[in-house]
């Protein structure tokens, strides 16, 4: 069989959520299954790292990708003739985006509708043509995969699409994320908050993930705590990040909040195993991959209990609602100085994790390709 797949999320030193599952599947995907070929699709000069030896092609087609018309133009136009020139039997679009000019069979895995719910969180273009077109994409798919139920019911209420046509494929956790040793969260507090303890964000800077709440919360855990704790903020700005820093320049206490951008790989595992407690409280997730990493990493966490959160946490999570800053608070607050409760969550949160994998997230998804083309 022959695999065309949109790889344009596969960036060095930038890989999001989406990118992450493109590149844990298919790394685990194309070797499984020496016997198929594999066309990885870029739209720009890629980073030899993303191809993987042996039954990997890439192809570079331009233009690079990165606005509705160009969005357009890349898949309407340009992608169907590379499908047509690699005799594709199948094409994989980890992000979701289709071409409506192809009879290829398509799988389309979309991980979240939030710009049905959220339209203004996104630039005004963008959100107009995800509303527009992830609706026929839906359509158009021969089948689709999403990363957790809440999506599948989301996807099939908002689009009219029956649930025989969704697999659900969670996603997993990368192997990094372990509990580090006392000396490395020493070390990493050094390093990252002046030795200070701190709760941690991690996380794309854009509306829907609710920072301007979770400062407003931290500015009133800092006023009734009289333990000293820092608040990082991992993450690179996207869009509508105006009110995230008119919040902070109120703040009281601003100079206890960090804001350390995109970090590496490992630098995030380091920062992950010291915080006091991941506080990840967005109006809306499809998933909320922080949520399992922490876990993994032996670190109790504070999340939102809406939308998918529930489902991904279980109970070995604090919930508080989203849209009441005081109630993180007062969870921020709890965890932080009740050790028994700490350790409880972090004792479920190892029970939890057991159930993510990116092997079985991979396995998965394969066999929702497989039925994509039968």
């Amino acid at each position: 069989m022959i695999i065309a797949v949109n790889t344009r999320l596969l960036l060095k030193d930038k890989l999001e959520g989406i990118g992450w599952f493109t590149y844990e599947t298919l790394k685990r995907i194309t070797a499984a299954n020496p016997g198929h070929r594999f066309i990885f699709i870029f739209d720009r000069p890629f980073d030899p790292q993303f191809v993987f030896p042996g039954n990997v092609t890439p192809v570079v087609v331009s233009p690079p990708a990165r606005h509705p018309v160009l969005w357009y133009l890349w898949f309407d136009i340009q992608l169907p003739r590379i499908l047509k020139k690699y005799r594709a039997d199948l094409f994989l679009s980890p992000d979701g985006y289709l071409s409506r000019r192809t009879k290829v069979p398509q799988l389309a895995v979309i991980h979240d509708i939030n710009f049905v719910h959220r339209p203004k969180d996104l630039p005004l273009l963008a959100s107009k043509y995800l509303n527009r077109f992830f609706p026929r994409f839906a359509h158009i798919a021969r089948r689709i995969a999403t990363v957790s139920e809440y999506s599948k019911a989301d996807i099939c209420r908002s689009f009219g699409i029956t649930p025989e046509k969704i697999d659900v494929v969670y996603n997993g956790i990368n192997t990094l994320f372990t509990p580090t040793s006392e000396a490395e969260q020493a070390a990493a507090r050094q390093q990252f908050s002046g030795g200070d303890p701190f709760f941690l964000f991690v996380g794309a800077l854009n509306p829907r993930k609710n920072i301007a709440g979770l400062l407003r919360a931290f500015e009133q855990f800092c006023h009734s705590s009289e333990t000293r704790v820092k608040l990082l903020i991992v993450g690179g700005k996207m869009y509508g990040t105006g009110e995230i820093f008119q919040v902070w320049q109120q703040m009281h206490f601003r100079g206890e909040v960090i804001f350390t951008g995109r970090l590496s790989a490992e630098d995030l595992h380091q920062v992950l195993g010291a915080a006091r407690a991941l506080v990840f409280v967005p109006f809306f997730e499809g998933f909320g991959i922080p949520v399992i990493e922490a876990m993994s990493a032996g670190v109790p966490v504070i999340c939102s209990n809406v939308t998918s959160l529930p489902e991904v946490g279980g109970e070995a999570v604090c919930y508080v609602d989203p849209a009441r800053p005081g109630e993180i608070a007062q969870a921020m607050l709890k965890v932080s100085s009740d050790e028994a409760l700490r350790r409880e969550m972090i004792r479920r949160g190892f029970q939890r994790k057991e159930l993510f994998s990116w092997e079985l997230t991979a396995q998965k998804l394969w066999e929702c390709m497989e039925k994509t083309v039968r």
